[in-house]
């Protein structure tokens, strides 16, 4: 039986203005959406849920979490609808049981880092949504290690999805959206970007010494950590194919690719 090839997709979610109709990045999603083949189900790997373990969510109904703040109030109105796969989450479970013990969480829904691009990616929710926790007591190497153990996902009609920031430093953020990206940012995606491209994945698991701006692109891990869940993910007849570019608000990338 020929392999289903379920793409893998990293998406730079930036701000959760993104979920706006006319906003820039919204509208590349939504376009990009549209050649979307609808899966069986999703597994997310958010760099909102970052805590000190790995666990997988399992409810049936999970609730969308609003975790951001000072924002107008028709985003805290928009409602992502998407069940959840207890069946899936435990499967997940078993999958990473060689590597790590994963927790079953019922507690955690669908953080904005999910469905603020899957509201455009799949606007109906009609499709399965799990989320995987970043454990942030473990070092990079793991993260890759753990991508790459699911792998047979792929192969069972699951999308994965890695929602974090190539470049994410929201101290040194302008609060224009089309402000001019800092030269350290510009600098430090373009690194990355030729590191992906010439799948040299050992560097990026390394990329805190990758770049002398790193700690300023990358002041902290987590949104930098789904994209090596993401590169791991890579097989070799996959095809790379970036559907966003560019720099918000002057330091953050919401550089965007899929791998099919």
């Amino acid at each position: 039986m020929a392999k289903i090839r379920i793409p893998a997709i990293f998406v730079g979610h930036g701000s959760p203005m993104s979920a706006e109709i006319d906003n820039y990045y919204g509208k590349q999603w939504r376009e990009f959406g549209k050649k979307l083949t609808k899966p069986k189900a999703i597994l997310v790997i958010s760099a909102h849920w970052n805590i000190e373990k790995t666990a997988v969510s399992d409810l049936k109904n999970p609730k969308q979490i609003y975790d951001f703040y000072g924002f107008p109030q028709w985003l805290y109105d928009l409602k992502y609808p998407a069940k959840g796969s207890p069946e899936l989450a435990l499967q997940i479970k078993n999958l990473l049981a060689p590597l790590v013990q994963v927790q079953i969480d019922n507690e955690w829904g669908i953080d904005h880092g999910a469905w603020i691009p899957l509201a455009s990616f799949f606007p109906a929710g009609d499709v399965p949504v799990l989320q995987l926790s970043l454990d942030s007591t473990k070092p990079t190497e793991f993260h890759y290690a753990l991508g790459k153990m699911l792998r047979p996902l792929r192969d069972q009609g699951v999308l994965i999805i890695g929602s974090g920031d190539i470049v994410h430093n929201l101290r040194e953020l302008e609060f224009e959206e089309n402000a001019k990206p800092f030269p350290w940012a510009e600098n430090f995606e373009k690194k990355v970007l030729q590191a992906i491209d010439g799948r040299n994945h050992k560097a990026l698991i390394d990329y805190a010494s990758f770049d002398s701006k790193a700690s300023l692109a990358v002041p902290t891990a987590e949104h930098f950590l789904p994209l090596l869940y993401v590169l791991a993910l890579q097989e070799d007849y996959d095809q790379l194919e970036y559907f966003v570019e560019g720099i918000a608000h002057g330091s953050i990338s919401m550089m965007s690719f899929v791998l099919r």
